[in-house]
């Protein structure tokens, strides 16, 4: 099968989707008090030892920072990996991981270091992501000088990029691929035998795979694997990205790392130390209490479960809801209620909860389709009871 293309140009193509939300809703006023379900923020309770930890290190604000992160980091964010995931052989905390200023600066710097670093391709340079998408793989693909090919993640192919459709001409001119699993918007997970065949092509064709992760902690039934488990003892071509905002409801705290292949990892590290924030040294010893304890992150996953216990009530079959495999997010089908755009603001207009169209996650295809058209995006942050309320506004509001 030949390749899906890239997105068409557009006007909107690399603005961010909540500026133009903003601009949507600006005309108009809430109908009730706002509920807030656009952004994914988590609300829940910062876990205790978050005070305790930085008090202890807070001297250590009054020294610039490493780059790669201190050595306790990386020891826990390795052990940690291990644990978590069956991987063929611990990760090397020296050579292995780097501490980010959460995930999202990682994964733009990434697709600048892929660019530098990959053998010359055969034609143009392309950077492929599933299409909707996380913003900053765009961003980091136009920084980086590549294409962007966007790949329509829809029902049909279970919200996940279709490697069937990925052409030789194309693989070989591929620099990396972005993959969420969970998927954001959507949460579907990628199965190991999908992880594997991906690393396979990359391994053939000599492109990175640039595995977003963020969400691997919350889930409701079974735990996501890690593309790490895919790529073998050498972790070649591969490198998974973490952070902490969604696993340990600490998205203000910015600390998450990246690990996997190692000569990767040393020129993205030789970038990030000219190019890239650093992150303060009392965040990351608080970074080594959170990947030390599982308690508060199996009281986080309980709290989702329980809202999404909710929407199984609630939604039961409308919208084409089914429970995600993993994430926070609901990806509601609204195109039998006048598309994502009017839903949005019907939904702000009459019933106070704030959501954003799918559309404005993704890219318009070259075949003039959108996969985020006829969507909405609704972030289960809040806690039970205000979620309640806003999942039954959506339902009297668009019924």
């Amino acid at each position: 099968m030949g390749s899906p293309g890239p997105a068409t140009s557009s006007s909107d193509g690399h603005r961010s989707p909540f500026a133009r939300l903003a601009e949507l809703l600006a005309p108009h006023q809430p109908g009730k008090p706002l509920i807030a379900l656009s952004l994914g923020e988590p609300q829940h309770p910062l876990p205790a030892f978050v005070g305790p930890v930085l008090a202890k290190h807070i001297n250590d604000f009054g020294r610039y920072p490493i780059a790669k992160g201190i050595e306790p980091f990386r020891r826990a964010a390795a052990n940690w990996l291990e644990k978590r995931f069956a991987l063929a052989r611990p990760v090397d905390p020296e050579t292995e991981v780097l501490v980010l200023n959460g995930s999202r600066e990682g994964l733009f710097f990434a697709a600048i270091t892929a660019a530098r670093t990959v053998a010359p391709r055969q034609g143009r340079p392309a950077i492929l992501m599933p299409n909707p998408f996380y913003p900053a793989y765009g961003a980091g693909a136009q920084a980086s000088g590549c294409e962007a090919i966007y790949l329509p993640t829809t029902r049909d192919n279970g919200f996940l990029p279709d490697l069937d459709s990925l052409d030789a001409e194309t693989l070989a001119r591929t620099v990396a691929i972005y993959l969420a699993s969970p998927a954001n918007p959507q949460g579907s997970v990628a199965s190991h035998d999908y992880c594997r065949r991906l690393v396979q092509l990359a391994q053939q064709y000599g492109f990175m795979v640039l595995a977003d992760e963020c969400y691997s902690e919350i889930y409701t039934r079974e735990a996501p694997g890690s593309m790490l488990q895919a790529a073998g003892p050498d972790f070649a071509n591969v490198v998974a990205f973490q952070s902490l905002s969604k696993r340990s409801n600490l998205p203000g705290m910015r600390v998450g790392f990246a690990a996997g292949d190692r000569k990767f990892l040393s020129a993205f590290h030789e970038l990030r130390n000219v190019a890239a924030p650093q992150v303060p040294v009392p965040l990351q010893q608080v970074a080594v209490a959170a990947y030390s304890d599982e308690t508060h992150v199996e009281e986080n996953r309980r709290l989702y479960r329980l809202k999404f216990d909710l929407a199984d009530q609630i939604l039961g079959s409308r919208y084409g809801y089914h429970r995600p495999a993993g994430g926070f997010c609901l990806w509601l089908d609204v195109s039998a209620h006048g598309g994502d755009e009017a839903a949005t603001v019907k939904l702000y207009k009459e019933g106070g909860v704030r959501v954003i169209p799918g559309s404005y996650l993704a890219r318009v295809q070259a075949d003039g389709s959108n996969p985020g058209a006829g969507y909405i995006r609704v972030a289960m942050v809040q806690d039970s009871e205000t979620t309640a309320e806003a999942l039954h506004r959506l339902v009297q509001t668009l019924d």
